[in-house]
């Protein structure tokens, strides 16, 4: 008798786990029973026993339940940890909490479900090149980006450095002929999942054209017109301060501009990338006198996290140092690694 009465609680103890599981119904009728891991980009992520890891569309879920809390991010800017339970089609309930009521949600408003810790996120590149002959000459150019993103705000980071030197065949001494960097950070807070307000700054030099240093320090907003895996477009509309300091000029330029720019990177192919961004200061006394910076980058990567890239920056002054040039291009191809 005892036998029988262990073998039937048995059983239940193993029926149970069998039905244990958080479940996604979806509008086609179907179920898929499992662990749900998380969800980003609309896409949810959720572990079965029989079929692993399953990535599913968001706008393909009718409702989902969850046998444990989960964090959930609303459209809306809500956030929680609750338990899910199915509810009507196209909503999921919650059963609420002392910080929270039991209420339903539309499944359409959900962002993300149990998201990544924000992490930064970037890329390292160098070029060497070297010629003798003829001619010799040394180039060494480098550049590093680095961004970290969460659900309310983005910080980036990026810097860019060139160095160029030419042997004279006359007097065999290495002469300079580019000596450039630059350094820029950016802070961007959302107000909503497209709004968000920004500051940045960006320090310049540039001993060719006689640039001691070039200041700006930005502020203002931006709307983030598309955020995805693939595809990233935003614009932006600013004031800056804007000081420049040439070294074969006594007096410095200093003044208010306004700032307007976009930043656009989309994925061409699987392992091929293009990154576009422009800044337009005008002076707000006088709109002729601007100063324009435009970044364009073909990137492809051919082993895991290895990529060649080739990049042009260009830089319009209105008005540059005395004997300089308006526009000045620099170009590098290099070797990098992204994380």
């Amino acid at each position: 008798m005892r036998s029988r009465k262990l073998i039937l609680f048995v059983c239940v103890i193993l029926l149970a786990q069998l039905t244990y599981g958080d479940e996604v119904h979806f509008k086609n009728g179907d179920r898929l029973t499992g662990k749900i891991l998380r969800l980003t980009d609309g896409k949810l992520v959720i572990k079965s026993d029989v079929g692993g890891e399953v990535t599913v569309e968001l706008s393909n879920i009718q409702t989902l339940s969850s046998d444990e809390p989960i964090k959930v991010n609303l459209k809306d800017g809500t956030g929680f940890e609750q338990q899910l339970s199915s509810s009507k089609s196209g909503r999921f309930s919650i059963k609420g909490s002392e910080s929270i009521k039991a209420q339903e949600f539309a499944v359409d408003d959900i962002v993300s479900i149990n998201p990544p810790k924000p992490k930064w996120t970037g890329s390292l590149s160098a070029g060497i090149t070297s010629t003798h002959g003829n001619t010799k000459t040394e180039d060494i150019t480098g550049s590093a980006n680095l961004k970290k993103r969460t659900e309310k705000d983005r910080t980036t980071l990026s810097a860019d450095y060139v160095k160029s030197e030419q042997e004279d065949p006359a007097t065999g001494k290495e002469e300079a002929i580019e000596d450039w960097w630059r350094a820029k950070t950016k802070y961007d807070y959302f107000f909503s999942k497209k709004m968000y307000g920004y500051l940045d700054g960006r320090y310049e030099k540039d001993a060719i054209a006689e640039l001691d240093r070039r200041v700006t320090v930005g502020i203002g907003a931006g709307y983030q017109w598309i955020e995805s895996e693939n595809l990233n477009f935003s614009t932006e509309l600013g004031l800056a301060s804007l000081y420049e300091k040439f070294d074969n000029q006594t007096d410095s330029n200093s003044e208010i501009s306004a700032q307007l720019g976009y930043y656009f990177d989309k994925k061409l192919r699987k392992n091929i990338s293009f990154i576009h961004e422009l800044t337009y200061y005008p002076a707000l006394e006088k709109p002729s006198d601007y100063y324009l910076t435009t970044t364009a980058e073909l990137r492809a990567n051919f082993y895991k996290a290895m990529f060649v890239n080739l990049k042009a920056i260009l830089d319009y002054d209105a008005t540059p140092a005395i004997g300089a040039h308006k526009t000045d291009v620099k170009y590098f191809l290099g070797l990098g690694y992204s994380f």
